[in-house]
């Protein structure tokens, strides 16, 4: 940092200290030079690296306070990257006076915005709604001098191709280039080929973006289990908040119902859903009133949430980067954290893959048994209960105990007991840990009756064949005579192997 900060001027260094920098992140270290220089730069790198402040560092140094024209464009796949990004560069030019930093995203109302543009040096949006105002010539491209793309392989993904190549080739005149992305497809490469010049390649190992405080477990589940796997290390966790990820949104809908209808307070979070949609998600995972979100990859860039204390992989990520970048968003601030990798069949050697790239360990391990978890429900009821009693006024209810145990002549310990058990639940079978196999398991469902699996085609498990399930038109869930088939069998089969 010693080397940079003489480079820069003195209202963003107090900046940069009052914001607790204390070193450079590498892409900080090897991409600030270049830009300031003004150079264009490819850098290979992901969401929480510090690549923000990589190329916003120069950003502002660049901008010039006196002209109130349009001089930086920052384009970010999700409205969410695009307001963190605005926040951050503005908490960089505090001390930079005449400076404005104006996130645009679709969602938001057009005339507010064209209002707000007035003046502005830095824009951060999303392709289209940058598009949008393209346009409508509500933004000018004449003084543009630097043009940032964040996250470029997930706007790809995103379908934004041809908006980032439109508005790449309608920047007039000599400017820079700084292109970010976690990964390099061959569209990617293409795009730098097209509008950079001499760019210059920086690559951030996966190594350096392990995050240590994270402890990395993985669990060998067959796919059609994997929603009753998630149920029992969620039962016998019970993290505060957690994130689960999926690699389609299909899925992220159909964990969300699963958790839904066992009582969990869960959300799922994907590119389909409405804006409106995602908003109401997100906070209430921020305030806490939602404790599991479900998540793609995509959908998941801008969380920034420091409280999550788990991570589960419902589905193995296909790159490298993307495993590094989900279980990050653990173990913040100093804190622990844990995550969990769900591996079906020959995955384990994404595994080893991920172990021998990223110089970690990723440890197997066992689902915890039937009574472990019983176990675990229990002490956390008792803790609460016990937590109660030193804070509130009991008196009343032990009038009550009192007048049962008397009239009925109850002992005082099998009430409490009968009480835990009505709180907790409790099963006589109970599910062995280290030598389960949940094709051989035969359980009870919630009426008391039997069921099992009897093929390993999916018929007549659970007294039930799976594909009678229900049907989707519209959005809205059709009922096959009035009765949610596949929803009942996927209670049944979770069942089976949580309790």
């Amino acid at each position: 940092m010693e080397n940079i900060l003489p480079l820069l001027d003195e209202r963003i260094v107090r900046a940069i200290k009052d914001m607790g920098f204390e070193k450079l992140s590498p892409i900080q270290e090897q991409a600030i030079p270049y830009l300031l220089e003004g150079m264009d730069i490819i850098g290979q790198a992901q969401t929480g690296t510090g690549k923000t402040a990589a190329f916003g560092i120069p950003v502002i140094q660049k901008v010039n306070p006196e002209l109130r024209k349009l001089q930086t464009v920052i384009l970010c796949p999700t409205r969410e990257l695009a307001i963190q990004a605005a926040e951050e560069l503005r908490k960089l030019a505090k001390y930079m006076h005449g400076i404005k930093v104006l996130p645009i995203y679709g969602g938001q109302e057009i005339g507010r915005q064209i209002s707000a543009l007035r003046g502005v040096q830095i824009i951060v949006g999303t392709p289209g709604r940058v598009m949008d105002h393209m346009r409508r010539h509500t933004i000018k491209l004449e003084h543009v001098n630097m043009v940032v793309l964040d996250e470029a392989d997930e706007m790809l993904n995103m379908g934004f191709r041809e908006d980032m190549e439109l508005i790449l080739g309608q920047i007039p005149g000599e400017h820079q280039t700084a292109l970010f992305s976690a990964t390099m497809p061959k569209p990617i490469l293409e795009i730098t080929h097209r509008f950079q010049k001499d760019a210059k390649m920086i690559q951030v190992a996966a190594k350096e973006l392990t995050i240590p405080l994270v402890s990395q477990k993985y669990y060998r589940v067959k796919s059609q289990d994997k929603d009753a796997a998630c149920i029992r290390l969620l039962e016998y966790y019970q993290p505060k908040l957690c994130l689960i990820f999926c690699n389609t949104k299909k899925k992220v809908d159909e964990v969300a119902e699963v958790l839904k209808l066992h009582g969990y307070q869960a959300e799922g979070l994907h590119g389909d859903m409405s804006q409106a949609q995602r908003d109401t998600a997100m906070n209430r995972f921020r305030n806490g009133s939602t404790s599991i979100l479900i998540a793609t990859d995509v959908a998941a860039r801008g969380i920034d949430v420091d409280d999550v204390e788990a991570v589960i992989n419902y589905d193995i990520p296909q790159d490298i980067e993307y495993y590094v970048h989900r279980i990050g968003r653990t173990g913040r601030a100093g804190r622990t954290g844990r995550s969990f990798t769900f591996v079906s069949g020959r995955e384990v050697f994404k595994i080893r893959e991920i172990e021998k790239i990223c110089r970690t360990t990723v440890e197997e391990k066992k689902f915890p048994g039937a009574a472990k978890v019983l176990k675990a429900k229990a002490d956390k009821y008792l803790n609460q209960a016990w937590e109660m009693h030193t804070h509130e006024d009991m008196e009343l209810m032990k009038q009550f105990l009192q007048r049962k145990i008397d009239a009925e002549g109850c002992d005082a310990l099998e009430l409490a007991a009968a009480m835990l058990k009505y709180q907790v639940g409790d099963k006589s079978e109970e599910i062995a840990a280290d030598d389960y196999s949940p094709r051989r398991a035969v359980r009870s469902d919630n009426r008391g009756g039997r069921y099992e699996r009897r093929d390993r085609h999916g018929e007549n498990r659970r007294g039930g064949d799976r594909r009678g399930g229900d049907r989707y038109s519209n959005g809205r869930r059709e009922r096959n005579g009035g009765r949610d088939n596949r929803s009942g069998d996927r209670r049944r089969k979770i069942n089976s192997f949580v309790k």
